[in-house]
C-alpha cells in the first residue's frame, strides 16, 4: 500500500535541543490547530503577548518555521501577584508538501493568535468530476 502524500506534517518534536539560543529566556511550542478545506489548509497557532513586529515566518526548503519574541512589560506601578504564563518565546515548524503554493502564503497576527492560510497548488485541490451516461 503506498503511503498518502499529505499537505502538512507537522512534526511533534519541533524545537531542536542542539539549537543553541542567543536569548536568555525560556522556549515553548506554539500550540496549533489545523484545518483543511478544498483549497487550503489553515492553522491557528497561539503566541500570546506577540504581535505583527515580534513574529517571524521564515520557509527554509520545506519547512515552514514560526518564531515569537513576545515582549511583555508589566504595567506602571504594579507588581505581579500570581502568574500562569510563563515569559518565553515560542517556536514552531510545519514540514510542507509540494501540494502548498508556497508563493501564496497568507499570515496575519491578532490578540496573540497567529492565522496562516496555505493555498493549495491547482492539482491538489479538490475538483468534482462530470460523470456522462452511457
Amino acid at each position: 500500500m503506498m503511503a498518502e502524500n499529505k499537505p502538512l506534517e507537522i512534526e511533534k518534536n519541533e524545537i531542536e535541543t542542539e539549537t543553541e539560543r542567543a536569548r536568555d529566556r525560556r522556549l515553548y511550542s506554539a500550540y496549533a490547530d489545523v484545518v483543511e478545506t478544498d483549497d487550503a489548509i489553515l492553522v491557528q497557532a497561539n503566541i500570546p503577548g506577540a504581535d505583527e513586529k515580534t513574529v517571524e515566518l521564515t520557509m527554509e526548503k520545506n519547512v515552514l518555521t514560526i518564531n515569537a519574541y513576545p515582549e511583555i512589560e508589566a504595567p506602571q506601578g504594579y507588581s505581579l501577584a500570581y502568574a500562569e504564563y510563563g515569559i518565553g518565546d515560542y517556536q514552531r515548524s510545519f514540514v510542507l508538501s509540494d501540494e502548498i503554493d508556497r508563493e501564496k502564503i497568507e499570515a496575519r497576527v491578532k490578540n496573540g493568535v497567529l492565522s496562516l492560510r496555505l493555498p493549495k497548488s491547482g492539482a491538489a485541490r479538490t475538483r468534482k468530476i462530470a460523470i456522462q451516461a452511457g
